[in-house]
């Protein structure tokens, strides 16, 4: 039996209008993941990602320091953290 890391997530600073969703899902991709992000009414970029445990990590470290080259992230907040055994998503997708 599988076993995946499933994670929803919120950052916060100059994350609209950069391009973070692309390199999001681009990021997510590379590191095998699935799921989603979306820009929220409050200026922020919430998601869910899940994946194996390793590649998840990975990509909290690059939500939490990088993101994309002209963002500027205050703070990312993950909520949710919990093992599953099958994924919700077949793909990473940026959502309107």
């Amino acid at each position: 039996m599988h076993r995946y890391l499933s994670v929803h997530f919120t950052v916060h600073g100059r994350v609209q209008g950069v391009f973070f969703r692309a390199y999001t899902r681009d990021k997510a991709t590379s590191l095998g993941l699935v799921g989603y992000c979306r820009n929220t009414p409050e200026g922020t970029v919430q998601g869910v990602i899940q994946g194996v445990q390793e590649s998840v990590e990975s990509m909290k470290q690059w939500l939490r320091t990088e993101g994309s080259p002209h963002s500027s992230i205050s703070d990312c907040e993950f909520a949710q953290e919990e093992t599953v055994t099958s994924l919700d998503y077949s793909t990473f997708d940026v959502r309107r």
